[in-house]
């Protein structure tokens, strides 16, 4: 079987060197050996990669995505977390077309100001509503 220099393996996946060796010092990803100071991987390194690429852009930590592999690195995807995360970014969906609803809104308000926008008005009190969440 051939190997995937770190170097090639980099340029095939479109992950920077460090953020591999990252990976692997976190146990997320590993090498076989290394060849001279390089290290080496198997081929299917790069379908883990894209399933890590895939899990940070749902918003599982790293933490959550490296208990999605088995110890031999393929992959064991939690159904239940999934349909979960799913859900999670369907609310948010929803969010943000009402954030960007509003913000035509008031961008085609025909009101003098924006403070005399009322529905700019319900905007910055919930955007003061969730400021103050995020602050605890």
């Amino acid at each position: 079987m051939k190997f995937l220099d770190i170097g090639v393996l980099s340029k095939q996946s479109g992950v920077p060197a460090s953020t591999l060796r990252y990976y692997e010092e976190i146990g997320l990803i590993q090498s076989v050996g290394r060849h001279g100071l390089r290290r080496q991987f198997d081929p299917p390194v790069v379908t883990q990669l894209a399933l890590i690429s895939l899990g940070k852009m749902a918003g599982f930590s790293l933490d959550d995505i490296k208990g999605m592999f088995a110890k031999d690195g393929s992959p064991q995807l939690p159904r239940a977390e999934l349909h979960l995360r799913a859900d999670a970014l369907d609310e948010q969906i929803r969010g943000l077309e009402r954030l960007r609803d509003a913000l035509r809104h008031v961008a085609d308000c025909p009101a003098e100001t924006h403070m005399e926008c009322p529905k700019f008005k319900r905007l910055m009190h919930f955007a003061s509503r969730l400021a103050g969440t995020r602050k605890g």
